[in-house]
């Protein structure tokens, strides 16, 4: 169910042998993405249950199962910036209904990132998932 965009970043985990290379072009992928807006980053957008400062700001296009989800975000910290970075190329672009269907978990745990996250990364992408999923379900209502 993956997109592209996920696919390509797993591909590239698969060629990189070492878990210090992964972490590094996870950071990269931090790099690479655009800064929000600091108007952008209010109480509404900030994520709760993540050790950094974590905001992800939804953009639906439409209402029902069938409203299209963007998503842009940010965050305080490089590694989380890059785990953003891995959710928007996982969720940006489908449908309300198509990302209520993705196994978050099974798709992290393609890149190793759950083995190798600290307990409070693994609890901030948790969070972040569900964020995720919390703005699907509500665009779905709608």
């Amino acid at each position: 169910m993956a997109r592209e965009a996920f696919e390509d970043i797993a591909e590239t985990f698969e060629f990189l042998d070492d878990w210090e290379d992964r972490y590094r072009h996870v950071i990269d992928l931090g790099k690479a993405m655009p800064h929000l807006d600091e108007s952008m980053r209010v109480p509404a957008t900030k994520v709760q249950g993540c050790a950094s400062q974590v905001w992800l700001v939804p953009d639906v296009e439409g209402s029902g199962p069938g409203a299209v989800i963007r998503f842009r975000g940010d965050s305080d910290a490089m590694i989380v910036r890059g785990l953003i970075a891995i959710l928007i190329a996982l969720y940006d672009g489908l449908t309300a209904r198509e990302a209520l269907a993705v196994d978050a978990q099974a798709e992290m745990e393609r890149l190793g990132l759950n083995e190798h996250l600290s307990s409070q990364r693994s609890n901030g992408l948790r969070a972040m998932v569900q964020r995720v999923r919390d703005l699907a379900s509500a665009a779905s209502a709608a």
